[in-house]
Formats: structure tokens, C-alpha cells, sequence
């Protein structure tokens, strides 16, 4: 994983779609999801609260921003592996940014590496509500 922050989120969502040209099949590509997943930071069990769980996700998400409009930054963490491998590619992209990128930036590299295709639909839920809370987030910040 490229743990340099890259320039723009548009060049993380290119990094990663290389990244997965690597793999062969979606055996392989899961697998690195999961790798990616343990990677995240150690998430404060303070955090794990109403307040910053995301809903819409089967698995249980928590997403907790901070910054401000200049540069916002989130820590996430679920009780899935996969859907933590997930987060890892989502912080990539929208981490570190700011809330004016934030909000302008679609997540393409999920069909570009395929997810729309190999996640499932409760997955795929979870996914789009964990990026509108981030995305609600930033317009928050935005004010």
C-alpha cells in the first residue's frame, strides 16, 4: 500500500486502479482488500458510538472526521475484513483532502477495479453510505 499521500484524490484513485491491474482474478484482489483492512490505524473504542457509526451497512462501520474545511482527515473501522479493506481504499482517496475536493470527487475507481461488479448488494449499500456520510461531512465543513 502507498502510504505517501498522494497529490490530488484524483491520482490516489488512479494508484489504486494499478494496483489492482496486478491481480489475476478476485481471489487475489479480496485478498488484498483484507490486507489492506489490517493496515488501517488503531481505531479509539472511544469512537465506536452511535454518533459516528454509519447506517445502511451491514457490517458495523464507524467513520469519524476531523479538520476542517482546509484539510479534512477521517478514521474508520468495521467489524469486517473486508469492509475495512474497503475503508483503507476510501481514506485514500478522501483522507487528507479538502472538504471543497472532497465533495467534487467521485469515487470512480470503484468500477474501475470492478467492485461494482464483485461486491455484494448489501455491501454495495454499505459502501455508498459510508461515501455519503464522508461526502456530508465535508458540505458540513463547507458550511
Amino acid at each position: 500500500m502507498n502510504t505517501i499521500a498522494t497529490s490530488s484524490a484524483a491520482q490516489a484513485q488512479h494508484d489504486i486502479a494499478e494496483e489492482f491491474a496486478f491481480f489475476g482474478d478476485w481471489t487475489e484482489r479480496y485478498q488484498y482488500l483484507i490486507d489492506l483492512g489490517k493496515q488501517l490505524p488503531a481505531f479509539p473504542e472511544a469512537y465506536k458510538t452511535e454518533e459516528y457509526r454509519v447506517h445502511g451497512c451491514q457490517s458495523m462501520v464507524w467513520l469519524v472526521p476531523g479538520g476542517d474545511a482546509s484539510k479534512m482527515h477521517f478514521e474508520a473501522i468495521s467489524d469486517s475484513a473486508i469492509v475495512s479493506g474497503l475503508i483503507a481504499l476510501v481514506l485514500r482517496v478522501y483522507s487528507n483532502r479538502p472538504a471543497r475536493e472532497i465533495v467534487a470527487t467521485e469515487p470512480e475507481f470503484i468500477a474501475t477495479i470492478g467492485l461494482a461488479k464483485h461486491l455484494s448488494p448489501t455491501r454495495s449499500n454499505g459502501l455508498a453510505a459510508m461515501l455519503a456520510k464522508l461526502k456530508g461531512y465535508a458540505a458540513q465543513a463547507l458550511g
